[in-house]
């Protein structure tokens, strides 16, 4: 009777966050071992056929960084990578493609209708959901081989009318980072900053980037549950966040300054993230917030919601 009771208890502690979120759209990030992982892949299914079944709207945007460079290997197709980005020219595009959308966002659509969900899997291309114009780095001389990336795209704009749509249709949209230009180009785009963008053209409640880390960490190397985004831009100019860390806690800020509520960057190692984020007190990762109102506590403890 005691584990019973114990059941229950866990529902309870979730009750707040379900008629906090309820009717609320959160945008996730699938990305990084999360993916890779047979355990993970089934548990990340469970989460967001659940968080849909207690009248939250979740909107997935999945990478595939690994599978595309072991598709490319496999065809004999180079690599070059510049400041972490991979250089796109048309062959490595057109497997881009093949890959994130053809084949990945489908193994995901199927994997959450298997675990009674109602996924339906969609492109940028698809209703020029994702608008996108060549990247170019910033502070790279012209002509200079760092100048172009190739089909490598940035977010321009979103029209969000068939992710409405299939909300409204009790649908979970599932969403390949693959974005169109104006003049019919095809552009490969960071899962992140499209998720992040997403988040901004929906006015998400939630804005959750799935890691292979714990989070952010302080100076002295300690997990920081929660940061105001001040404290995360004071942390990036002084080096402690750093590496591939900045780009993800730069989206988040440029979502919270677009108006998402809240950004959580979790740890997508661990079975069931996102409901551990979402339902329970703890956390399992690092959530930016607007304003230093929510500082971090000295405990992992943090007042959510």
């Amino acid at each position: 009777m005691k584990d019973r009771i114990a059941k229950a208890e866990v529902l309870l502690e979730a009750l707040p966050y379900m008629r906090r979120f309820f009717g609320k759209t959160i945008v996730i990030k699938y990305g990084g071992h999360a993916m890779s992982n047979d355990e993970l892949k089934s548990s990340f299914a469970q989460d967001v056929v659940l968080l849909k079944y207690v009248g939250m709207n979740p909107i997935i945007v999945h990478g595939g960084g690994p599978q595309i460079d072991e598709m490319l290997d496999r065809l004999g197709i180079r690599s070059r990578f510049v400041r972490g980005m991979r250089v796109t020219d048309e062959e490595t595009m057109r497997v881009a493609e093949m890959v994130l959308v053809g084949n990945i966002n489908k193994e995901i659509v199927a994997l959450m209708n298997r675990h009674g969900g109602h996924a339906v899997g969609l492109s940028g291309k698809d209703d020029d959901l994702i608008v996108a114009r060549k990247m170019v780095v910033p502070g790279a001389p012209k002509n200079s081989p760092e100048h172009d990336m190739g089909l490598v795209g940035e977010v321009v704009g979103v029209n969000p009318k068939v992710i409405e749509s299939l909300g409204a249709g009790n649908f979970i949209p599932v969403i390949a980072p693959v974005g169109a230009g104006l003049d019919g180009e095809t552009y490969n785009i960071n899962a992140d900053l499209v998720a992040g963008k997403i988040a901004q053209a929906v006015q998400a409640e939630k804005l959750i980037l799935l890691t292979d880390v714990e989070g952010i960490k302080d100076k002295d190397g300690t997990l920081a549950s929660t940061l105001s985004g001040e404290e995360a831009q004071e942390m990036i100019t002084s080096g402690v966040i750093s590496a591939g860390m900045i780009p993800k806690v730069e989206c988040c800020l440029d979502a919270l300054k677009s108006g998402v509520a809240k950004t959580h960057i979790i740890d997508g190692r661990v079975r069931h993230a996102v409901l551990l984020e979402i339902f329970t007190t703890e956390g399992v990762g690092t959530e930016v917030v607007r304003t230093a109102a929510a500082k971090r506590r000295p405990t992992r403890l943090r007042q959510r919601g």
